[in-house]
This record gives structure tokens, sequence and C-alpha cells, in this order.
């Protein structure tokens, strides 16, 4: 009995899903998941206002949005709502995937006609976790890890373009200067260096570690920083609803359709690691459904308030592989955090101070890890003669028509807008090849 009282609320409960952690217990948990998360959420939205020039209000706005969608996705992934959620340990944010077709869909025709295609493509992307069980052996291995490995390649050049200082650094000619690469090399070996040698909190929270010391050496140098926006920003405001418009372009909608199908399958891979880290089980086809229909309406909901689409983050999935930690009650926690820090205009125009070339250094680890995630995910299959071929074929078809769009000139603008995209490309391709070449079930990986 007494043994019972005194383990009430103390480290065991962190280990049971509907535990009870005291919040001495919780709190230190779930601040190490909002560390691990936090310039992984923040970085897409900023990266999307500098492509398309938005004024720092906006960015600002932008940031809180990505702060509250992450917040209600989590809360419903935890506390499914007539099946929209998984119901298991999970930490949501603003998906780094989708950039390479938001900063598409944007150049061309504007932030307002992300959110109407993201608008469709959430509630499209529902039907997908409604039929999971029936479509997932068209998302094997060799099709999701081709996509992921198309995704991380796509993203290297926004990375070295933001390590040279990004558009406004090209428009006033300071593009790649000398003081940019010492920022941007700076944050990748120190955020290297926590992540490889670290231990504990450092070796998970590397990436923020390597942004806070590139961003003080940017404090020294002087003229980098300014703070300007955050004297004026409002300590407490609300993202004011359809604020950026929604516009709805056939192309674009095709496109966030296609990206959404291409999340879902990253998504299988992320739930089924969580439930197999942290619960030594495979995740059930309710789970997997739950989480994608989750995280679809969530899309539509972040549609509405400037909310990029989100998804659940590795690095947090990995944090409960390793930890073991599943209480509901410590992700209730880091989800209560994501809301109050979004409804907080100061701290989102304090992150947007952050200079590009230091989110260049630190997210060129992102994109890496993205890029061996996908080639991890293809390992899981015999790389025989058929599924090299075919992953072959399908990147060289992205990544080459990526890097020569001019090849689709004579074509409609339809065409040009859905097909110039390399992750669209490497994904048709795959999963058209996949289903029509015949199995080989020879392992070696001998040609003949």
């Amino acid at each position: 009995m007494s043994r019972g009282i005194a383990s009430a609320g103390g480290e065991g409960e962190l280990y049971k899903i509907d535990g009870k952690p005291s919040l001495g217990m919780a709190f230190p948990q779930a601040m190490q998941h909002v560390l691990a998360m936090l310039v992984g959420n923040i970085t897409p939205p900023m990266l999307i206002a500098a492509s398309l020039g938005l004024p720092a209000s906006d960015e600002t706005m932008l940031i809180q949005a990505a702060m509250i969608i992450g917040g209600i996705t989590t809360l419903l992934q935890l506390f499914p709502v007539f099946g929209f959620g998984m119901g298991l340990p999970t930490v949501m944010g603003v998906a780094f995937a989708y950039m390479p077709i938001l900063t598409m869909i944007g150049t061309q025709y504007g932030i307002s006609a992300i959110f109407g295609s993201q608008l469709v493509a959430g509630f499209a992307s529902i039907f997908i976790g409604m039929f999971m069980e029936k479509i997932r052996r068209f998302f094997p291995p060799i099709v999701s890890g081709t996509v992921v490995l198309s995704i991380g390649l796509s993203l290297y050049e926004t990375a070295i373009n933001y390590m040279g200082g990004g558009a406004g650094a090209k428009a006033l000619g300071t593009f790649g200067s000398p003081e940019f690469w010492v920022l941007a090399l700076v944050t990748l070996v120190v955020t290297l260096a926590c992540s490889l040698f670290g231990k504990g909190y450092i070796k998970v929270s590397g990436m923020i570690v390597g942004i806070i010391v590139g961003y003080a050496i940017a404090l020294f140098m002087g003229g980098i920083v300014a703070f300007d926006d955050v004297s004026a920003a409002a300590w407490f405001s609300v993202p004011v609803p359809f604020h950026f418009g929604l516009e709805f372009h056939p192309d674009a909608i095709i496109l966030m359709v296609l990206m959404y199908v291409v999340q879902a399958v990253q998504t299988i891979g992320d739930v089924s690691s969580t439930a197999m880290g942290g619960f030594g089980r495979e995740a059930t086809d309710q789970e997997l459904g739950g989480a994608i229909k989750g995280q679809s309406i969530c899309g539509m909901i972040g549609a509405c308030l400037g909310g990029l689409p989100t998804d659940p983050y590795s690095q947090n999935v990995g944090l409960i592989c390793t930890t073991k930690v599943v209480a509901k009650r410590v992700f209730l926690i880091v989800a209560a955090v994501m809301l109050v820090a979004g409804v907080c205009p100061k701290f989102s125009a304090l992150m947007a101070t952050i200079p590009q070339p230091v989110l260049g250094g630190a997210t060129v680890t992102v994109f890496a890890a993205i890029t061996l995630s996908g080639i991890q995910l293809l390992t899981e299959e015999p790389l025989n003669y058929r599924n090299r071929m075919i992953v072959g074929i399908a990147l060289a078809l992205g990544v080459g028509i990526g890097a020569v769009p001019e090849i689709l000139q004579f074509m409609p603008q339809l065409a040009r807008n859905i097909f110039g995209s390399p992750l669209v490309v490497s994904f048709i391709v795959v999963f058209v090849l996949n289903i029509i070449v015949p199995e080989d079930k020879s392992e070696d990986s001998e040609e003949g």
C-alpha cells in the first residue's frame, strides 16, 4: 500500500499513456519536446514570408498561426473526436516537406492561393484516412522512401539560398557575403556538434542551440538584427481568420492534394514508429487513419487561420522512442505551451528577427535528415534490379525536370505547374511503376 501511495504521480506514470505524473515530473519532459519542435515549427512560415516578400506583420501572424495550429492538431491527435485523431502521444507542427510546393504556389499566385488549395486538399485528404485499410498497400517503403528522398533533395536549394542571405540579400547585392558565411557555418557546426557529441537535452536540442549561438554572433556583428517590429508587436493577439484570403486555382489544388497524399505516407511512418517505439506494437489501421484525418481537418482549420499544413515531428517521435515517455498529460502541456506562444505576437516577432543565414545553417541538418530518412525507408525492401530501376527512374525524371524546367515550355500552363515540381513527378512515376512492374523476389543486388 505504501509503495502505491509513494509512486502516485511519480516517474512510473510517465510511461503509461493514461498516467498521471506530477507537474514537476511532466513539465520538464514537455519542455524537452517544445525545444525539439520549436525551431522546426516557426522556420517554414518565416521562409515562406521571406520568399513571398510579405511585410513583418504578416510574418508575425504566420508564426502565431503555426504555433496555434500545431497546438490544436497535437490536442486532436491526443484526444480524438469522431474518429479524427489517433489517440497516441505526438507533437504536431508545420511540415518542412510542403515547402517546395508552398513556395511554388505562393510565388506564382500569392499566399491566398496557398491557403485556398490547402483548404481543398485538407478535405480531400480526409478520405485517405477513411480508406486507409484499403489503400495502405499502395504505399510500400519503395514509394514512401522515394518521395521522402525527393523532398529532402528538393529542399537543399532553399537551405543554401538562406545561408547566403536570402532574397533580400540578393536584392541588395550582399548575397553570400563573408559575414553571412560566418553565421551560417558557425550555426551548422554548433548544431552538428550538439547532435553528434551532446548528451541529454543538448543532443535533442542541437538545432535550437545552434541558432542561439548564431543569433548571438549576429547581435555582436551589428546591423543584421533589428528589433523595431518586436517593440511594435502586442503582447496578446489572436490571428485574424481569413486575413490572407483564399484563392482557388486548379493546378495549385492538384499540387497540394498530391502533397497531402505524399505527407500521408510519411505520417504512416511516423505513427508506426511511435507505436513501435513507445508501446512495442504495430500501429492499427484505425490509428493510422485517425492520424491522417486529424491532420487533414486541422489543415482546413489552418487554412482559415493562416496556419500552414502540419505533420508529426520526427524529432519528437525520436524522443518518444528514446525516453519511452508516453503519458498524455506531458503532451497536453506541450500543446498548451504552443497555444500560449501562438497568442503572443511579441514571441512571434522576436522569432522573426532570426537572420536568414542562421536559419539556413540550422535547417541544412533537418533537410539532410529528411533525405537520409528516405534512404532508410528504401532499404526496408530488397534493393534488387526492379526496385533500383524504379527508384532511379523516378528520381532521374523528377530531379532532371526540376533542374531543366524549360523542357516543359510547350505544355499548357496547368501541366507546367504540376510537372514542374520534382517531388510530384517522382511520386507519380514511382507510384505508377510500382503498380505495373512485376514483383522481383530476388534479394541480391546483382543485375542478373
